[in-house]
């Protein structure tokens, strides 16, 4: 059952990574974080995923939006948050993918620029901008730290106030920046994390 009228295009995005095999190794490293959700849905508790890299620039912006959308889209209550263990800025070309899966993006001119997301008429759009994981707005306690890097992973091995550390590790498309395979990969990035987050929330009873 769907609990939201997403914009058109990103509804048939939705459809066609619907549709994409997650591998049987994905799925292991998903399931922590199926456990989590569903524990804190069973107990009637909030639930607050922080996804997090080294830049909040690409793949921790990209994890938050697509949880946030496909959780709203599957009827299942859940905050989304995403930050840094440094502030730079939500970058383009994650922003472009976004765009050609069918969100409609608006953006403030300035350094570290503030992005607004939309998915559905009936909705918010999400505000976007590159900021540290402990920012104020971000949750300090009783929330799921999910490792969206190995490199913050690895540099960040504590996590104040999170119930529990999830590390999902996606590969970084910024080693395609300013080369001719970039778009393509900042969109296979894209689709990955979507359709791993369908699975996710598919699994949520």
């Amino acid at each position: 059952m769907h609990h939201l009228k997403l914009y058109p295009e990103l509804n048939e995005k939705l459809k066609e990574l619907e549709n994409l095999d997650i591998p049987e190794n994905r799925k292991k490293i998903l399931q922590p974080l199926i456990e989590y959700i569903q524990q804190k849905k069973d107990a009637k508790e909030n639930i607050k995923l922080n996804f997090i890299c080294t830049h909040n620039s690409r793949r921790s912006q990209l994890a938050q939006i697509w949880a946030k959308v496909i959780s709203e889209y599957k009827g299942i209550e859940v905050q989304c948050f995403s930050g840094g263990t440094e502030e730079t800025a939500f970058f383009i070309n994650a922003i472009n993918a976004l765009r050609r899966a069918g969100f409609k993006i608006d953006s403030k001119p300035g350094e570290n620029p503030e992005f607004e997301v939309g998915f559905s008429k009936n909705s918010q759009p999400l505000k976007c901008y590159s900021k540290v994981y402990e920012a104020l707005g971000n949750p300090s306690k009783n929330f799921a730290a999910i490792m969206t890097c190995s490199h913050a992973d690895e540099n960040c091995p504590f996590i104040p106030g999170s119930e529990v550390r999830i590390a999902l590790d996606y590969k970084d498309p910024k080693e395609f920046d300013n080369t001719p395979k970039a778009q393509e990969k900042y969109s296979e990035r894209s689709d990955q994390i979507g359709s791993e987050m369908i699975y996710v929330f598919e699994n949520i009873s």
